[in-house]
């Protein structure tokens, strides 16, 4: 086991952002522990793949024995996995509620409490989520509570966890997107889309795969929000 090599956890690791962040930190000789619910096993010696719900404290735990056990330790942390239910508020049903709460924040705790406090051992990491520009700047007609309540809070959790982490070596930052063309968006909506954000275009995966490495190498960054929105969250 080469323990100086470093290590990344991704989640929501299967496809579009996610699989694109594997690629990248594998391109920069990272050993990664990938996470999703229906993510197969990879043909790369260095890419662990761990198939569950990340909202299973279970999964979370598998996920760090799998890290450690094989790779030896954890530098960083891509919480990507998330779920955007779109509809008016009057009309979310519980299940809508729960799956939210369950993806978005609950996963977002289980494996960050796990990875950060194995950072804090070996006094290094970082912890970087993707969140929503919608949490900053609400717009009509694209209805998000949901959205903005699970994605608001882990803007608030990054904010306080860099704080109280700062002088432990670990540092906590997010990446704040706009719409981002992936397979979660059907091309037939793409015009509308890109009509929500400022620059008249839709973000691509290498946008926030881009932003997350900058973060990574970013030693002096923590606590920091970067929106990555083509301008959404500066206004219309």
């Amino acid at each position: 086991m080469n323990k100086q090599q470093k290590v990344a956890i991704i989640t929501g690791a299967s496809q579009g952002i996610g699989a694109g962040l594997v690629r990248a930190f594998r391109d920069r000789n990272y050993r990664v522990v990938a996470n999703s619910r229906s993510i197969k096993p990879s043909n790369d010696p260095d890419v662990i793949t761990v198939a569950g719900d990340i909202a299973d404290r279970a999964v979370a735990e598998r996920i760090m024995v799998e890290a450690l056990s094989r790779f030896g330790r954890v530098d960083t942390l891509v919480n990507n996995a998330g779920i955007f239910t779109a509809k008016p508020f009057t009309t979310y049903t519980t299940q809508d509620y729960a799956n939210n709460i369950a993806v978005n924040l609950t996963g977002f705790f289980h494996i960050t409490q796990l990875a950060v406090a194995e950072m804090e051992k070996q006094r290094s990491g970082h912890v970087v989520s993707i969140t929503s520009s919608l949490v900053d700047h609400a717009i009509d007609g694209v209805p998000s509570v949901l959205a903005s309540m699970t994605k608001g809070g882990l803007n608030a959790a990054t904010k306080s966890m860099a704080i109280e982490y700062a002088k432990r070596g670990v540092r906590v930052n997010a990446v704040s997107p706009g719409v981002i063309k992936t397979p979660l968006h059907a091309p037939e909506t793409h015009d509308v889309l890109a009509s929500l954000h400022p620059v008249g275009h839709m973000g691509e995966i290498a946008d926030i795969v881009d932003a997350v490495l900058f973060l990574d190498e970013a030693r002096f960054v923590t606590g920091e929000i970067l929106h990555v929105d083509g301008g959404q969250s500066a206004g219309h």
